[in-house]
Order: C-alpha cells, then structure tokens, then sequence
C-alpha cells in the first residue's frame, strides 16, 4: 500500500513539473522556457509574430499587442530593453483565458495564459510603457500544445518618441509668424495704394 501511495505521490508531483496548464511559472520569467520535461522548442522561424499598435511609444500611453499565426493554447509575453532580461511596464487587464505573471518584482510584468482554451489573432494584450525605456521589445513564448512551443518570439524595436508632436507644433508656429506678418504688411500696402 505505501509504494502505491509512492507512486501516486510520485507522478502526481511530475505532472505538475512537467505541464503548466493554468500558466507559466515565475521561473521561466528570464529564459522564458517552458519546463515541459525533456521537450524541446521548435526550431526557428515560428510561424507567429508580434504585431504592435505603433512603432513608437510614449510613457504611460497604452499600446496594444497581438501574436498573430496559427492558434495557441499557451503564451508567455513580456517586454524588454537591450539585452536586459527584466520585464518592464505594465501589462492592463488580461484578455480572456490570460493572466498575469510576477516577472522582475512586477506583479504585472508579464502575461501568460490561465488555461489551455485557445487563443488566437483576435486575443489582445494592452501594455503601459515605463518613463525609463527608451526602446523596447516584445518577447514571447508560443505553444501551440504541450510538446509544439516555440521560444523568442520577438517584435520588431519600439522607440520612444520623444516630443515629435511638439516639435511639429513648433516648426508650424515658426512658420505662422512670418506668415502671418506678411500678409499684415500686404494689408497695409494695400489700404495704402486704395486711399
């Protein structure tokens, strides 16, 4: 009776190591592997990719994300700066069948999934960029099952904009006031020339 107990206790605590249906552990947050036994990712390119709301962003102005591809019961989705391993930002309110996941001290500094329902090219993830970053990536895991996952996912850079607005603003404000002291200076000339 105890061996059998054994066993059960035995595979009970390999499945849980094996298989994370309810979401990703805190420690895959730097290597962002799955610990799926002896199961291997699948080679590079994964058929996702990480579309964004924008090429640039601003601090605390919200962009979107979507893993577009096949569908996916798993992810791991954080964002990153350089070859710095630490999730930044802020992750907002997790889509359906997503959670969030304490990466870098940031209890939401990463989502993953909270089940294995599918997930597919209409789930979106919304994302607050941090003052400090000043370009950003974002970096995935996708599993489309328990031994089809693919790691480093990755979009293409973010810049921050820094003020690009302002400066158009300033160049047309620039280009009024001369403008505008022309056309007062025809005013005059002209009132003249009709008196």
């Amino acid at each position: 009776m105890d061996a059998v107990f054994f066993g059960v206790v035995v595979l009970q605590v390999l499945t849980c190591a094996l298989c994370f249906p309810n979401g990703a552990p805190a420690s895959t947050c730097v290597d962002m592997m799955p610990r799926h036994g002896a199961i291997q990712p699948q080679p590079n390119p994964a058929p996702y990719t990480i579309q964004t709301s924008s090429t640039t962003f601003q601090p605390g102005q919200p962009i979107t994300v979507v893993i577009k591809g096949p569908d996916y019961a798993g992810v791991l989705l954080e964002a990153r700066s350089g070859s710095d391993t630490a999730a930044l930002g802020t992750w907002q309110t997790p889509p359906s069948n997503t959670k969030f996941l304490l990466c870098s001290e940031n209890p939401q500094g990463a989502i993953t999934h909270a089940n294995t329902n599918i997930k597919n090219n209409s789930t979106v993830y919304t994302w607050t960029p941090p003052a400090s970053a000043k370009s950003i990536f974002f970096m995935a895991t996708v599993a489309q099952q328990r031994s089809v996952f693919w790691v480093n996912v990755m979009s293409p850079t973010l810049t921050q904009s820094g003020g690009t607005s302002l400066d158009v603003y300033n160049s047309a404000e620039r280009t009024a006031a001369p403008v505008l002291m022309l056309l007062v200076v025809l005013l005059a000339n002209v009132q003249c020339l009709v008196a």
